[in-house]
């Protein structure tokens, strides 16, 4: 298995600009994902663990869905933030044209990826090359697509179903 990617500061310019080129983003873009994931993170429910999340979609109308994690007493009933972002956007209907990116900030030292569970709850929605942008305590950042983080997945494609993740024509 390759290394892990070195987090970069999301300060530097230039890494920025790079990132947004390569993903199909702006850099403001990028800048109001990393301050969308870090205000949802605000808003997480962690008694338990103290662990925050926040997560960002951004939709391919340009709108941002935030989730952050709500834990539980019962842990196994605890909510990931990814998972939550995503269960709202069903609800606002923004899942049917897609999303263009994802943003998770944590305060963790180094940036932390998506849970397996969530990982496999973005392939239901995502396009295997979404990025998903994660963000440390610092704002330093990794980018990986899907498709890295998840790689031979099993999706709708799978079963012989349409793929969410391709804009769908509206319900009437």
């Amino acid at each position: 298995m390759p290394p892990s990617p070195s987090p970069t500061p999301s300060t530097s310019q230039t890494a920025v600009a790079a990132t947004c080129a390569a993903h199909g983003l702006t850099p403001a873009e990028f800048h109001a994902l990393r301050a969308a994931a870090q205000a949802a993170k605000a808003r997480a429910y962690c008694p338990y663990s103290g662990f925050r999340v926040g997560a960002v979609l951004l939709t391919a109308a340009g709108h941002h869905v935030a989730g952050a994690n709500v834990e539980n007493a019962s842990y196994p009933v605890t909510t990931c933030a990814e998972r939550v972002a995503f269960g709202t956007a069903v609800v606002g209907g923004h899942h049917q044209k897609g999303f263009r990116a994802v943003a998770v900030a944590t305060d963790a030292s180094a940036p932390a990826s998506p849970c397996g569970m969530c990982r496999q709850c973005i392939r239901e929605f995502c396009d295997l090359n979404v990025p998903i942008l994660m963000f440390d305590k610092d704002s330093n950042y990794v980018v990986m697509t899907l498709e890295e983080l998840l790689p031979l997945s099993f999706g709708p494609d799978s079963l012989g179903k349409p793929d969410p993740a391709k804009p769908q024509p509206e319900n009437v």
